[in-house]
């Protein structure tokens, strides 16, 4: 884990909420200036493949990711209202894949409204 990458996962925790590379990148500008795009993708996609955070697809945005798990499945509900992201562990393997097909990475993402905005 380099500083960089442990700088990006600290941005990702303390934003609470889903947050886009770019935003990342202006954080980590106004703290050291040298931040570049690549570095912080190449940061949030390692982050990603060790089970750290999650990719937000819809949102195009990431989050540190609240549970501490290998290899399978998340289930995001994002809510319409307020764009808060709540993680539940998903099923490891999707249920219907073809035969021989490994899965690298699962995200389900349901979209509704959370209960303080019903």
């Amino acid at each position: 884990m380099t500083p960089l990458r442990r700088n990006v996962l600290a941005l990702l925790v303390r934003a609470g909420e889903p947050i886009k590379a770019y935003d990342l990148l202006d954080q980590m500008r106004s703290e050291d200036g040298s931040a570049k795009p690549p570095t912080v993708y190449r940061s949030l996609d390692f982050l990603m493949d060790v089970g750290l955070a999650h990719k937000v697809e819809a949102l195009n945005a990431y989050i540190a990711c609240a549970h501490c798990h290998d290899k399978g499945g998340a289930e995001l509900y994002i809510c319409g209202k307020c764009g808060s992201v709540d993680e539940r562990h998903g099923a490891p393997e999707p249920r219907n894949a073809p035969d021989g097909f490994e899965t690298e990475r699962s995200v389900v993402e349901h979209y509704g409204l959370c209960a303080k905005c019903r």
